[in-house]
């Protein structure tokens, strides 16, 4: 049993059966953050639960190092209020909820434990298309009719920004002709992938300062399928609600689509079909809700949110001659159908971009500066 999940009281009280009788699985989730100790499936005495560790102590990189600030985007104890707070289920009558907490333990290291349901849905990583769009349906509908939550103190602000100014891997390679003629790259990169991914980097912060003016909503910021899971009668749940935060109408959607291709849950070729679908349940879910604003500052945040991903491009140049190692460190995958998928869909959001600099200034907003 891991020492840090070793809490005997805890699994008394959440399992009822003494702890050298249950069973810790490690569950897959993101090594390199510092506000999470680790993840595990506990089993005993005919139930199970998931134990969650919160920690500021982790030894990790500083783009991803726990933070003290309630608003940081890596606040180390975001979490536990969120769960703590009853906001973990402030979306639950629009069919998206969290897992029960079923218990929050403050251990005598400092680090925080969340026992959680283990919920038994299908995970939506294995999930056919009609259902993705079904999530965005209920997602619109629930920001629609949810506040941003300013007066929460603890709540994340400037997500977009804070999280990808700390992303800086090999940003000098985008200039660099010899990066972008690695085999890799070269055999797997679309055409023209090279001018708008700078094209993009060059136009960050302009992105970064229309999204930060759109229409304000509470937004999980960490949606994708490996967080999702079907939670019966048509509803989702949620899980890792670390970053939870301010946020604009459509950004989460930005987020959850690409997503879905990056990590090889949906197939580059479905991206285009997924995302219209997706788009208009979740503008029918906001008027469902009785959202009245004008949609196209939705489609603005839905499409400027490319900017989340200027990082990843040179993330990619820079590792063309790693190994390929799957999310959580789960083994590994095939180095050509990652660079296929995420080229793909990168040119799929050099798209969003050239749709956003085109509507942007429609709306009020200036020129981007690579023009439109």
């Amino acid at each position: 049993m891991p020492e840090v999940a070793a809490a005997h009281a805890e699994v008394r009280e959440v399992l009822g059966v003494p702890a050298h009788e249950a069973v810790f699985e490690p569950l897959p989730h993101n090594p390199s953050n510092g506000v999470t100790a680790g993840v595990w499936r506990v089993t005993g005495g005919g139930r199970s639960a998931v134990l969650k560790v919160l920690t500021r102590t982790k030894e990790t990189s500083v783009a991803w190092s726990a933070s003290n600030d309630p608003r940081h985007w890596n606040f180390w104890r975001r979490e536990a209020y969120v769960y703590g707070s009853g906001l973990a289920g402030v979306w639950q009558r629009h069919g998206i909820r969290a897992p029960r907490l079923l218990e929050c333990a403050e251990r005598p290291d400092g680090d925080v434990a969340l026992w959680l349901e283990d919920v038994p849905g299908e995970p939506a990583t294995a999930w056919p298309v009609s259902r993705h769009v079904d999530h965005a349906h209920r997602l619109g509908a629930a920001q629609g009719a949810v506040g941003a939550g300013e007066d929460t103190p603890w709540l994340s602000q400037r997500f977009l920004r804070d999280y990808t100014a700390g992303k800086t891997t090999g940003v000098d390679l985008l200039d660099t002709d010899e990066a972008w003629q690695h085999p890799l790259v070269r055999g797997h990169f679309p055409p023209g992938l090279r001018e708008d991914m700078v094209r993009l980097h060059h136009d960050r912060e302009w992105f970064l300062t229309v999204m930060e003016s759109l229409p304000r909503t509470l937004c999980h910021l960490d949606q994708w399928p490996a967080n999702v899971r079907s939670g019966g009668a048509g509803t989702s749940v949620l899980l890792d609600w670390a970053f939870t935060g301010d946020g604009a109408l459509g950004e989460d959607l930005g987020n959850y689509l690409p997503d879905s291709v990056f990590d090889l849950f949906v197939p580059a070729a479905e991206l285009p079909g997924l995302a219209k679908a997706a788009y208009d349940a979740y503008v029918h879910g906001l008027r469902e809700s009785g959202w009245r604003g004008d949609e196209r500052l939705v489609r603005l945040g839905v499409c400027a949110s490319a900017v989340k991903y200027d990082w990843l491009t040179a993330l990619m140049l820079a590792r063309a001659d790693e190994e390929q190692v799957a999310y959580g460190g789960e083994g590994t995958v095939p180095a050509g159908l990652r660079y296929r998928e995420r080229g793909l869909a990168l040119a799929f959001l050099a798209e969003w971009a050239a749709e956003a600099r085109q509507l942007a200034p429609r709306l009020g907003f200036p020129e981007a500066p690579s023009g439109r």
